[in-house]
């Protein structure tokens, strides 16, 4: 990298003007994890959580984050999304909840923002509906795993 992109000849922000740039399919994967007590691994499995249904609401909210990213993140371009899927998968390992994202649209620009902000933003509201059962959970390893599209073509991770 030899300039950052979101600065100007003179330092200051500014948006990246990506009009001149072709319209691809693009998309993006990220995942994240929440690690918590096995004993609220059980609650939410055994639907006996004091929020609720924990899993099906966390998801939404991700889908939902992701279609508000441009308003969190500046500089980030709003985006005609096409999909935004958001899974939470119990893993009795970790103790925990794996949370995956895929975001795709026909666009100009990427959508890695957006498929981080849903992880980011299911895993906030595990924690949200879990914390009166469990003060000690983290929420981690909230990373890129893949993109596809545009100049720089195709990513996996560890490829």
């Amino acid at each position: 990298m030899s300039t950052l992109t979101h600065l100007d000849a003179q330092g200051n922000a500014h948006m990246v003007d990506v009009s001149d740039k072709a319209v691809t399919s693009r998309t993006a994967t990220a995942h994240g994890a929440l690690r918590c007590l096995a004993e609220t691994v059980a609650l939410v499995r055994d639907d006996k959580a004091p929020k609720g249904a924990v899993i099906s609401t966390a998801e939404l909210a991700g889908i939902m984050a992701a279609k508000q990213t441009s308003s969190l993140i500046p500089l980030c371009h709003p985006l005609p999304l096409s999909k935004v899927a958001v899974r939470i998968a119990v893993d009795e390992s970790l103790p925990g909840f794996i949370v995956t994202s895929e975001v795709k649209t026909n666009g100009v620009t990427g959508v890695e923002m957006e498929a981080l902000t849903a992880v980011s933003v299911a895993c906030l509201t595990l924690f949200d509906m879990l914390k009166a059962v469990d003060r000690d959970m983290i929420i981690g390893g909230v990373e890129v795993t893949s993109k596809t599209g545009g100049k720089s073509g195709s990513w996996k991770q560890n490829d």
